[in-house]
C-alpha cells in the first residue's frame, strides 16, 4: 500500500534520496510535484504549510502492458483530434511517460524519442539511442503535469535542439492549464483543485 500521512511520505522520500534519487525522480515515483518533495524533504516544514498538491496513483494501468497499450490508443486519438497525421516523433518523458510513448508510436509508425531531465537546475538530456528531433514536428507524453516545469523545461530543450513542439499529453493534469509556452496541454484527466 502507498504511503498515506505526511510522516509515511516523509520517510518514503527520505529512503529515496538515500538510494540516490533527486527531487524530480522522487517526484515522478510519487507522482507528485517537485515543490511537496521539496517540502516533505525538510524536517522542520510544519504541515499546516504544505503546499497544495493532489497525489496521482496510476499503478493499475502501470502494471499491465494490454492496459498501457489501451490508454495509449486513447492518447493517439486526442492527439489525431488535436493536430492530425502531420506529427513526425513523439517523444517520452523519462520514466513514466515512454511507456506511453513507445506504444503510441508503434500504433502510429512514428519515431520514438526519449527526453530525460537530469536535475531540477539543468534542462534536459535527449538519448541518443532512439530517434532525433531536429527538423521534426513532436508531441510530447509524460504522466502527470503538477507545476509544468519539467515539461516547460522538455519544450525548451527540445525547441533549442530544433524540434518543433506540437502538443504535450498526460494522463493527469493538476493544474487549470491548457498550454505551456504556446504549446497546447491536453490530458486524460484533469484534477485540479477548486
Amino acid at each position: 500500500m502507498p504511503p498515506q500521512s505526511i510522516d509515511e511520505l516523509r520517510s518514503t522520500v527520505a529512503a529515496m534520496k538515500a538510494k540516490g534519487l533527486n527531487s524530480q525522480q522522487i517526484a515522478d515515483e510519487l507522482s507528485l510535484s517537485q515543490t511537496t518533495i521539496q517540502w516533505l524533504s525538510s524536517s522542520q516544514a510544519p504541515v499546516e504549510d504544505h503546499p497544495v498538491d493532489i497525489r496521482v496513483g496510476w499503478r493499475s494501468i502501470a502494471v499491465k502492458g494490454e492496459r498501457i497499450e489501451s490508454v495509449s490508443e486513447i492518447f493517439a486519438d486526442i492527439m489525431l483530434e488535436e493536430v492530425g497525421t502531420d506529427v513526425d516523433a513523439i517523444v517520452g518523458i523519462s520514466i513514466n511517460g515512454i511507456p506511453f510513448a513507445t506504444c503510441i508510436a508503434a500504433g502510429m509508425d512514428l519515431e520514438l524519442s526519449i527526453a530525460r531531465t537530469i536535475s531540477e537546475e539543468e534542462g534536459g538530456h535527449l538519448s541518443e539511442v532512439f530517434a532525433g528531433i531536429k527538423g521534426k514536428r513532436v508531441v510530447v507524453i509524460d504522466d502527470v503535469v503538477s507545476s509544468g516545469m519539467t515539461m516547460r523545461k522538455t519544450i525548451e530543450h527540445l525547441t533549442n535542439s530544433g524540434a518543433e513542439v506540437i502538443l504535450c499529453l498526460v494522463l493527469v493534469n493538476k493544474t487549470w492549464m491548457d498550454e505551456l509556452d504556446g504549446v497546447p496541454l491536453r490530458a486524460l484527466v484533469r484534477a485540479a483543485r477548486i
